[in-house]
């Protein structure tokens, strides 16, 4: 059997009519950018946050640049970040003219570790920027805890947990702001790019909404220099109805990271993925780690089994960012994370039988 890495028509047949109509209208209204299917998927997706605003953005990354701009983040100043996540964590950084500067990750679930960050703050530090690897919400309390005591800002890239909580408390509830991605294969996602900071701040809000829009404070006014990061109306108006059936299908990956788990137990060289204690992680990737793991998906892949890797090559050995004079070693959980990662088939529709036939591939597959 092949199974797909992900399945987006699975996804979008039962809905298709009520994105057809939610198109149509953008159409017939001719509000393609922002307009008033931005405006109600921001009205929605706030308090889904647990928060006061929501401001959407064209990307992922535009959330990330302006909440740290928001937070205060200078040229000259330093974030605190994660080394393995998607680069986009650090481009934000980068944009802002500061520097990402990383410590290492939990070994049991590949998020930032709050003790080993807080070992790495200096007097530069602007901000803390832990992300929700693979949906599972970092240890965000502590983090909390430590911006308190630093009285440095918490941003929560919250890009891959749409709907996860932590002790009862949405992904995008903690700290100063919160960023989240709809990149299409997202849990969330859009019908092409699409980004949105939440936050409880009006100030915050008020600045993050000028800037996505050249920084007008009114019409030809402009109080910044300002960005165009303005969501299209269309992904407004996918986004709104996506997100009523949002629940639904993060209970369905919740089912089917329960049944990798019984599935998989017991295969000899076969890490599973273990959530932040106090969490309800939404599998957005169900990553597991196995030696010698190029052979493991290769292997894979002849038998039709669409795995993945996220992420082979942490952020600190990226050539982007080689001018930071990290080496090999510097960050030993966060390499040993990425050398053995693979990500198995994830989606709200797989079946049993689909789940089945990852298990077989993958214990025929890490056989020596």
């Amino acid at each position: 059997m092949k199974v797909p890495f992900l399945d987006l028509r699975a996804q979008h047949a039962p809905i298709r009519g009520e994105i057809d109509a939610a198109i149509r209208e953008v159409l017939d209204d001719t509000a393609f950018v922002l307009g008033p299917g931005v405006s109600r998927f921001e009205e929605a997706f706030a308090p889904y946050a647990g928060r006061k605003h929501c401001i959407g953005v064209n990307s992922g990354t535009s959330a990330l640049h302006l909440a740290l701009l928001a937070a205060g983040v200078n040229p000259g100043d330093e974030v605190l970040t994660t080394p393995h996540t998607w680069i986009s964590t650090s481009w934000a950084v980068s944009y802002c003219g500061a520097r990402p500067i990383y410590a290492d990750v939990d070994p049991r679930t590949g998020n930032l570790d709050p003790k080993a960050a807080e070992a790495a703050l200096t007097a530069r530090t602007r901000a803390l920027l832990p992300v929700d690897l693979y949906g599972n919400p970092a240890d965000l309390e502590a983090f909390e805890d430590l911006s308190r005591r630093k009285g440095i800002p918490l941003v929560e890239d919250a890009a891959q947990s749409h709907g996860a909580r932590l002790r009862g408390r949405p992904a995008g509830a903690f700290g100063a702001l919160a960023c989240f991605s709809f990149y299409p294969g997202k849990n969330l996602g859009a019908a092409g790019e699409g980004g949105a900071v939440v936050t409880d701040d009006n100030g915050m809000a008020a600045r993050i909404r000028r800037l996505r829009d050249h920084a007008q404070e009114s019409r030809h006014r402009h109080a910044e220099i300002g960005f165009n990061y303005r969501m299209e109306g269309i992904q407004g108006a996918v986004l709104a109805v996506k997100l009523r059936h949002l629940d639904g299908w993060n209970a369905a990956r919740r089912t089917a990271a329960g049944r990798y788990r019984e599935l998989l137990a017991g295969i000899r060289g076969v890490v599973l993925p273990e959530p932040t204690p106090g969490a309800e992680p939404v599998w957005h990737l169900y990553v597991v780690r196995v030696q010698d793991r190029d052979r493991v998906l290769a292997r894979l892949k002849e038998a039709g089994i669409g795995a993945a890797v996220h992420y082979p090559h942490p952020v600190h050995l990226q050539p982007a960012y080689a001018s930071l004079g990290h080496r090999s070693g510097a960050f030993p959980g966060a390499e040993s994370f990425a050398a053995e990662c693979l990500s198995l088939p994830m989606f709200a529709e797989i079946t049993a039988e689909q789940q089945e036939a990852v298990a077989a591939a993958l214990r025929d597959a890490v056989r020596p």
